[in-house]
């Protein structure tokens, strides 16, 4: 990647009115500490590189530096996205997840230009101050910022590669963060193909649940050019309060994929150990207690307690509607088990996990959050 592009790049992070960058053309090429609004307002490219021109004295600047300056930064399209932070962001995918994350990206200042299949499921992102717009391209073309939070990989590939997709208009220099779980192979394929369009395309599927959405609180693995994290960073820190990066594009999706095989294993370990208690005459809030400041705590029954009425404000005390469908945690069970099998991987207990929730999308439980393996095995002893 040009040097200058790396620049660019660096410098969307910014606090306030500064951008806390300074350019300083040396023997080891240009050197970073800070330089203030012209760099970051909404001014024209124009005004930006004469506001630099400006500036020049201060850095100890001769003819010789302006012209490196002029060649490396103006001439490099160092664009208003890439130095405002405030910038508006593309968001594609406003499900149970997408829509709570792109309200966070409102609450943070930033303008929004949202699309979803579902013409209904933007409504609600429009009256807070969103753009609707009716496909994945027309948000490229008004946003070099994306996020896709998306059901899986025949979608991501859809939104992507798509007659309407996203990299049939992208602009080059346009960053494309997804956030869906997929198939590492197929985040290492957009990857390749947003490189053809002269995009950066990087991984950085999601953990938290619902609940962590809504509040900012996800946590975030990320996957792609390292130089890249710093930008990526900015944006996720609006939804999410740990953003890790996992190293190439494709690692964000691996770390994400081993975290949901052992959430599910927990889940129905949770789910048959209350349902175990409750046989033998226990309460179910009293045993919650007793397992929660035990060796067997875990989120699946401190934070997201499958066994309704012994938690509010999670799925199994509203009938598990919301939160994690069934279906995308079989999804994403098949993953973990492709990905197995293609690395001779030893899964037995994420195995049997597979075949337990792909049973409950057969009888079903397709369309309610994954916690309601807990109501599946106490209908299974009742047949």
């Amino acid at each position: 990647m040009k040097q200058a592009e790396r620049i660019s790049r660096l410098s969307r992070s910014t606090i306030g009115s500064f951008i806390k960058l300074r350019l300083v053309y040396g023997e080891k090429g240009l050197s970073i500490t800070t330089l203030p609004y012209f760099l970051t307002g909404n001014l024209s490219l124009k005004s930006r590189c004469q506001g630099i021109k400006s500036m020049a004295a201060f850095f100890g600047g001769s003819q010789n530096f302006l012209q490196k300056f002029n060649k490396h930064v103006c001439f490099a399209n160092v664009s208003s996205r890439a130095m405002a932070s405030k910038t508006p962001v593309g968001f594609i995918g406003l499900g149970n997840m997408g829509s709570h994350m792109a309200k966070n990206l409102l609450k943070h200042g930033y303008p929004v230009f949202a699309s979803d299949i579902f013409p209904e499921s933007c409504k609600e992102i429009q009256d807070l101050g969103a753009q609707v717009l009716d496909s994945p391209a027309e948000v490229a073309d008004r946003a070099d910022r994306i996020i896709t939070m998306l059901p899986s990989s025949p979608n991501v590939i859809e939104v992507y590669t798509g007659l309407k997709g996203i990299l049939k208009k992208v602009k080059k220099g346009s960053l494309l963060i997804d956030s869906s779980t997929i198939d590492p192979s197929v985040s290492k394929k957009m990857a390749k193909e947003a490189e053809k369009m002269g995009a950066v395309f990087m991984d950085a599927p999601v953990s938290g649940g619902v609940g962590a959405a809504s509040s900012g609180k996800l946590t975030f693995m990320v996957g792609g050019l390292e130089e890249e994290f710093t930008a990526v960073q900015e944006l996720l820190t609006c939804m999410g309060t740990n953003v890790v990066y996992c190293g190439e594009v494709g690692t964000g999706q691996a770390a994400k994929i081993c975290n949901n095989m052992l959430l599910a294993i927990s889940m129905i370990g949770t789910a048959e150990t209350m349902n175990l208690g409750i046989r033998l005459g226990l309460d179910p809030k009293l045993l919650a207690k007793i397992l929660n400041m035990s060796s067997g705590r875990c989120w699946s029954s401190n934070t997201y307690n499958p066994v309704p009425g012994v938690m509010e404000g999670v799925p199994s005390a509203s009938n598990y509607q919301g939160g994690f469908g069934t279906t995308l945690m079989a999804k994403d069970l098949g993953l973990a088990q492709d990905t197995a099998t293609n690395t001779k991987t030893a899964i037995p207990l994420g195995s049997l996990s597979h075949q337990i929730y792909r049973v409950m999308c057969a009888r079903g439980f397709a369309q309610k959050d994954f916690s309601s393996v807990f109501q599946f095995l106490r209908e299974e002893e009742n047949q």
